[in-house]
């Protein structure tokens, strides 16, 4: 799994930010629908995997190098990713779990 989305946000792809999210969107969903039982723990690591590589997406396109320090975190927080649309498999395993008791 974090090699195929390692594959799909690589720091020199040229396609907008939507199109990459919806690229990586497929491949999460369908890792999730597959997956959906394991232990809530693993989907958090994925979710910081994707962010971590879309943030350094935005970084290298505003021109900056290296390491983030924290301040892409703060630049483009959690939420900015939920207003584009990026699949939470945190998320959707809270609804798949609430589902399930209620």
């Amino acid at each position: 799994m974090k090699d195929t989305i390692r594959a799909k946000t690589k720091r020199t792809n040229g396609q907008s930010l939507q199109v990459i999210i919806a690229n990586v969107n497929r491949t999460t969903q369908g890792w999730f629908g597959y997956f959906k039982h394991s232990h809530r723990y693993t989907f958090d690591r994925v979710d910081r995997l994707v962010r971590v590589r879309l943030r350094s997406i935005l970084r290298r396109r505003r021109g900056q190098r290296g390491h983030s320090r924290g301040g892409d975190s703060q630049r483009w927080p959690n939420a900015f990713f939920a207003e584009h649309e990026l699949f939470s498999l945190v998320a959707a395993h809270a609804r798949l779990r609430q589902s399930l008791t209620g």
